[in-house]
């Protein structure tokens, strides 16, 4: 006689979020550039951001009826990440270092509060620090299975930065805090557009 089955729970989306952090987090440890936490958890942000920021370009695409796009074609996550079997390889690794990163180094808005300007300073002293062209492919197609325009994947996503921010002031031995750079914080209150009575949580 065999043995009764269990049933299988359905895997929750914080679940599913948290795999995904994880499981890009692992393929960056077999990557040679990237030399421990303080290493990894920079370059898997920039991408996180990349990913989240073009979800708000598409939605303002649809929205907004005189909208013009932050980043440009081919610059864009869905341009370039977006297809599990695009670029990989020496290719990847040339179009984010030689193309990509100075392309949104380079952005100008018309001030501080302007996206453009804000992504210019985010990526300001950003590099890519993976060596392994086909790693990097692996990573982003993980940090592409995110969506973030599900609330509890922005709520998981919360608690994921929150860990990885710890993490990081352990790895360094600080025990000091960190804070979101105020030009992120004003480009992230624009975006959210809150009004009188709304409630936000930190």
């Amino acid at each position: 006689m065999s043995p009764p089955k269990t049933a299988t729970l359905p895997v929750s989306p914080q679940a599913k979020l948290a795999a995904a952090i994880k499981s890009a987090r692992d393929s960056m440890r077999k990557d040679a550039g990237l030399n421990g936490d303080l290493d990894r958890i920079p370059q898997l942000a920039w991408l996180l951001f990349l990913k989240a920021f073009d979800g708000l370009e598409q939605n303002r695409e649809v929205t907004e009826s005189d909208f013009r796009p932050v980043i440009e074609s081919p610059y864009r996550w869905r341009d370039w990440a977006a297809d599990a079997n695009g670029p990989t390889g020496d290719a990847l690794l040339d179009f984010v270092t030689g193309q990509l990163l100075p392309y949104l180094r380079g952005l100008s808005g018309t001030g501080s509060e302007d996206a453009r300007d804000v992504v210019a300073a985010v990526f300001r002293e950003t590099n890519n620090r993976m060596l392994s062209g086909y790693l990097l492919r692996d990573v982003v197609n993980k940090v592409n299975e995110i969506n973030f325009a599900a609330s509890d994947d922005i709520h998981t996503m919360a608690h994921v930065y929150e860990s990885m921010l710890r993490e990081m002031r352990d790895a360094a031995g600080d025990s000091g805090e960190f804070y979101t750079p105020r030009p992120v914080i004003r480009f992230l209150v624009q975006q959210v557009d809150p009004q009188l009575g709304d409630v936000v949580l930190d």
